[in-house]
This record gives structure tokens, C-alpha cells and sequence, in this order.
């Protein structure tokens, strides 16, 4: 269940990417072809690459494709390594779930007094961007502590097969 709520949002963002795509494609041939720029398409464009960022991180995480160097982790026996796995899931942990925790202010902030970005023909509220932050931080945050127990329980597979089975 876990792995396919992440895999929902992995493919929300891909989605979301093609709309982007597009939205500058027509942004950029209007400006070049009718000098006539898409009206709001600065504000939506940067409202959305901080969604998309944060709607892929927990798929990275449960697949084991967070970015870390293995010098030392391939180096050391299994045992160290889990403690290492465990460390690594546990700042993880932390940092998405305090992540999570000071974006639910900025979120109720924003929510409570209509907040909006931009001015003139599009103004694009800031909330729901502020809530996915929020949302997908305490997510990651969960996946991290799931990960902790499937290794501390002796379910979490062999990193070479993990991402073959996800």
C-alpha cells in the first residue's frame, strides 16, 4: 500500500511535468510568434516545480534511490551497514518530519488570509502548494520510519532487488 500511494504521486508529477511542458510551450510561442507572453505562467510554473519536487520524494526514498555516498557504507560488514541504513532513516525521519511541522503554519498562514502570488490577469493561491509541502514531507517522514522497521524486522530486501521489486 505504502509502495503504491507513492507511486500515485510519482505519476501525479510526471503528469504535472507534461502540463508544465506545455504551458511553456505555448508561453514561448506566444511571446515569440504574437509577441503576447501566456498571462500567469511565471507563477504557475514556479508554484509547481516546488509541488513536483516534494510529490517524487517519497517514491526516491522507498525505492532506495535517496542520493548518498557509499565509500564508507560498501566498505562495512552488514551489521554496520544496518546501523548505518538506521541512522541515515532516522535523520531522514527528522528532517522530513520537522520539514512537515514548520510548513503546517506557513500553510494555515496562508489558507486562513487567502494568500496569492502574482499580480494582474492570474493570481495563484499559495495554499495548496504550502499543504503538499506539508503533506508530502510528513508522508516521507512515515516512509523513512517504514523503511526503519522493515530493516530493524529483517523484511526490508537486498538493495539490489529492492528496486527490481518496487
Amino acid at each position: 500500500m505504502l509502495g503504491r500511494v507513492a507511486q500515485v504521486c510519482h505519476v501525479v508529477s510526471a503528469f504535472w511535468v507534461v502540463v508544465l511542458a506545455l504551458i511553456i510551450f505555448v508561453d514561448v510561442s506566444g511571446r515569440y510568434l504574437f509577441n503576447v507572453p501566456l498571462l500567469g505562467a511565471v507563477e504557475v510554473i514556479k508554484n509547481s516545480v516546488v509541488s513536483i519536487t516534494f510529490l517524487q520524494i517519497p517514491l526516491a526514498i522507498y525505492r532506495g534511490k535517496m542520493i548518498r555516498t557509499t565509500l564508507i557504507y560498501d566498505a562495512a560488514s552488514p551489521l554496520i551497514k544496518k546501523h548505518l541504513r538506521s541512522f541515515a532513516n532516522i535523520l531522514g525521519l527528522l528532517f522530513f518530519l520537522g520539514t512537515a511541522f514548520s510548513s503546517w503554519g506557513p500553510f494555515v498562514e496562508a489558507w486562513a488570509i487567502g494568500e496569492y502570488e502574482g499580480e494582474g490577469a492570474l493570481r495563484v493561491p499559495t495554499y495548496p502548494v504550502r499543504f503538499l509541502v506539508a503533506l508530502t514531507s510528513a508522508y516521507a517522514g512515515f516512509v523513512y520510519m517504514y523503511l526503519l522497521y522493515l530493516d530493524w524486522t529483517g523484511q526490508l530486501l537486498p538493495e539490489n532487488d529492492k528496486a527490481a521489486s518496487a
